[in-house]
């Protein structure tokens, strides 16, 4: 075990038993405050450590390492220093951080500087993200969707088990958290109409997904194994791959999504790195048939990570309509990545892939809209007497997402954002 993630840690740093960011955590971000520009943090508590601060003055001197790497608006040069800097960085500060180090803690002038509540900054988007992969990797969604649309017989396409499907989004409109989202316009038809027309969807929802973002490059030509790919993924964040779902049925063959999809997708601020995650990683869903060679793997690669989705009218209180959980992606990461990189494409620092929707066997942990109402036959109930069968203009959606064993909870924060009118 990484001694980062000893559960017998404890920092000097008061963390309430129910953060996601105890010091087993650690996970990278970006931020800014009034009295700071764009740099690099790290979440532990309700804090923010600047290791900007921390590297100027000199408590990183053991790592090789510019520490101009932590002013930056992204973390795409921090994460470009490969895995031994990434694990040496994440080791130190958990170190600084502890309840037996007073390095920091001894010194109030010190801890001033390195120090910020997360009240005080605004989180920005982590990583740049060059390209951007969504796939389609839960067989419970999968087999929901082709009963709603196609053959309740035969709701999984022919090649829907042999091969991880995705498609390439549109990187430019993901955002962080705390962005407010508009309502798309777009073609649409009606069953009974002749002709399509333009204007906002009616059917905006959300999809709940995770997404990992990848830290080492490949040249053109070169392919990842599965049981590679744990060296080219630095951490996840929460995705919300916001979906309108009468533009996608209209517009979607025989190419796919498109303007459905890249209106926007939403991110949680704080990437939890795969070190962090190691003591969830279980046995995912048996594979039958077998995957081809190049998609074959050992070990154990899913991860056990519990998923909730809640819906807040305006004014009004949060409304929990889906829990899920990571552990029931049929297809994982490393197999995403093996199977994206397997024609020689090539990988760069930063691409973020997001899993697709995350659905699991009972309704309530249905990962969309789509599956929670059945295509909006049976709407949900809110706490304050309306009904949802899609987002409503004004609505806020929020997804949080935890791992939590021998009594250590290693959280993502959440991904919230409200849904504006459309223009």
């Amino acid at each position: 075990m990484l001694k980062a993630n000893d559960p017998s840690l404890h920092s000097w740093i008061q963390i309430a038993p129910n953060s996601d960011f105890p010091i087993q955590n650690l996970p990278f971000g970006i931020f800014e405050t009034a009295g700071k520009d764009p740099r690099v943090g790290v979440a532990i508590g309700d804090y923010i450590l600047d290791l900007y601060a921390v590297a100027q003055n000199n408590l990183f001197e053991l790592i090789d390492i510019d520490p101009t790497v932590f002013h930056r608006p992204y973390l795409n040069d921090f994460i470009s220093l490969g895995k031994p800097i990434w694990r040496a960085v994440r080791n130190r500060v958990s170190e600084l951080l502890r309840n037996d180090n007073e390095e920091i803690s001894s010194n109030r002038e010190l801890m001033d500087d390195c120090l910020v509540r997360m009240q005080d900054a605004r989180m920005l988007m982590p990583v740049k993200v060059g390209n951007y992969t969504d796939f389609y990797s839960s067989i419970e969604h999968a087999t929901n969707v082709g009963t709603m649309f196609r053959d309740p017989k035969n709701a999984l396409l022919p090649n829907w088990k042999h091969i991880p499907i995705g498609y390439h989004g549109r990187a430019s409109s993901i955002v962080v958290s705390g962005v407010d989202i508009r309502r798309p316009n777009g073609q649409t038809k009606a069953p009974n109409e002749d002709a399509p027309t333009f204007g906002p969807t009616k059917l905006l929802d959300f999809e709940l997904e995770v997404a990992f973002i990848t830290g080492r490059e490949t040249k053109l030509g070169e392919s990842i194994t599965p049981n590679e790919a744990d060296n080219y993924i630095f951490g996840l964040v929460l995705f919300n791959d916001w979906s309108a779902r009468d533009i996608q049925t209209w517009e979607y063959v025989p190419l796919g999504p498109f303007l459905a999809k890249s209106f926007a997708s939403s991110i949680s601020p704080w990437v939890v790195t795969l070190d962090a995650l190691q003591p969830f990683k279980v046995k995912g869903p048996v594979q039958d048939p077998k995957p081809l060679p190049y998609l074959e793997f050992n070990g154990h690669h899913n991860y056990d990570i519990n998923l909730e989705v809640l819906i807040k009218p305006e004014g009004g209180k949060e409304n929990s309509v889906c829990r899920s959980n990571f552990k029931y992606m049929y297809w994982n990461m490393n197999q995403q990545l093996a199977h994206q990189s397997s024609n020689g494409c090539n990988i760069q620092v930063g691409d973020m892939y997001a899993s697709g929707t995350i659905s699991g066997h009972e309704k309530d942990s249905y990962g969309s809209m789509l599956e929670l109402t059945w295509r909006g036959t049976q709407p949900i109930k809110l706490s304050d007497g309306t009904e949802r069968k899609f987002i409503n203009d004004e609505d806020t959606v929020i997804m949080r997402g935890y791992g939590e064993r021998d009594g250590i909870r290693i959280g993502f924060g959440e991904v919230k954002a409200k849904v504006l009118p459309a223009l």
